[in-house]
């Protein structure tokens, strides 16, 4: 029985509804338009923050789609020194640092050949122990188990299978002509309709012993990065993935068990890949509004304890710090006495940045708005 998409005699030949895709592209190719448009009236440092602030984003949410939880502070760390930004103070994390490492060669290195070694080059990254949690996985080669390699849930004896990929004995042949089609069909099919056919393809294949997900929306961005000719993501699909996380192994599940006529699939992947593009404009909104706010400040006047609050005031975005700024979260933020918290904190009410709301103990504050 042909249980599986790998399994069907026309595999790996998709095909798919050119009109029922017009739609869902439309709408992706106006929002990636209105977004590299914003980019251009950017400035360099600007540019970059922004950048940094969607890579932060992609690397906590392609690990989380894993339920693997980051520490942000440390992601913040390997983002910034990777491109040339401010990281003083930030922890540093070698595994996080390597996933970082894996995403911008993936995009900043899009004219390189996607090839077996590098592939194997990022899984290893991704598992520099030779471990997945407390078991022992192959790092650096295709899966050589004769175990089948199945996508599960549910507890131990009453487990689930949804998914099970080409066996090992196939993987060779598999990839060859997995890493061929992305080559060859650069500039030969629609971009964004490639990528998610590389995603789905890669996915299904399921090539290594782990990292199989994390590689594959590598694999999507880079993709991405040869549609449109730029280094940097100024979006995260890893993030509205995770978003949609549920929908996503859904239609995952789907395609897998099917034919290759792969409309459904392709028109779940334009839609996320629009919703991402509206999340992103949110992101880059803000990196806007704190280079506007710093443009009427003078930062050299303030501490840097000052300026590290201030900007995580602005990092928390319209809804606001929650509860306000006080002075015992002031302290704690930056290690100093209360008695420097509060003289810094009324320093900042007094030149504008910050009001100051209620009395006594129950005081907090607040940024100010820029007309």
């Amino acid at each position: 029985m042909k249980q599986y998409i790998w399994q069907q005699e026309e595999w790996p030949h998709f095909t798919w509804d050119s009109d029922a895709l017009l739609s869902p592209l439309g709408e992706c190719r106006l929002r990636q338009g209105k977004l590299l448009s914003k980019l251009e009236t950017m400035g360099l440092k600007l540019d970059r923050e922004a950048q940094a602030d969607v890579l932060v984003e992609e690397t906590i949410k392609t690990a989380a789609i894993e339920n693997e939880q980051l520490d942000v502070r440390s992601v913040r760390s390997s983002v910034a020194r990777r491109l040339g930004l401010p990281f003083a103070g930030l922890p540093f994390d070698r595994r996080i640092d390597d996933l970082v490492s894996v995403l911008l060669d993936a995009t900043h290195n899009y004219d390189q050949a996607l090839t077996r070694d590098r592939l194997w080059g990022w899984q290893a990254a991704l598992f520099p122990s030779g471990y997945s949690g407390m078991h022992k996985i192959k790092v650096g080669g295709w899966r050589d188990t004769t175990e089948p390699m199945r996508v599960v849930s549910g507890p131990i004896g009453r487990e689930k299978i949804h998914y099970e990929a080409p066996p090992s004995a196939a993987l060779n042949p598999e990839m060859e002509k997995f890493l061929k089609w992305f080559a060859d069909s650069r500039g030969n099919l629609e971009g964004i309709v490639r990528a998610g056919l590389a995603h789905l393809w890669f996915v299904t294949i399921h090539p290594f012993d782990d990292g199989n997900g994390r590689l594959a929306r590598a694999i999507t961005d880079m993709a991405m990065a040869q549609d449109d000719s730029q280094q940097a993501r100024y979006y995260s699909l890893s993030s509205q993935i995770m978003a949609d996380r549920e929908s996503y192994y859904d239609i995952l599940e789907q395609t897998q068990q099917g034919s290759c006529e792969v409309t459904g699939w392709l028109v779940w992947f334009l839609n996320c890949f629009s919703r991402s593009m509206e999340r992103s404009e949110g992101i880059m909104n803000g990196a806007w509004s704190k280079a506007y706010f710093w443009r009427n400040y003078d930062e050299s006047k303030l501490s840097d304890r000052q300026k590290k609050v201030v900007n995580r005031l602005l990092d928390a975005g319209p809804e606001g710090f929650e509860g306000g700024m006080t002075t015992q979260k002031y302290a704690s933020m930056t290690h100093c006495s209360r008695a420097t918290a509060y003289r810094e904190l009324d320093q900042l009410s007094e030149i504008g940045v910050l009001q100051r709301v209620g009395q006594g103990r129950a005081v907090r504050y607040h940024l100010l708005k820029i007309k």
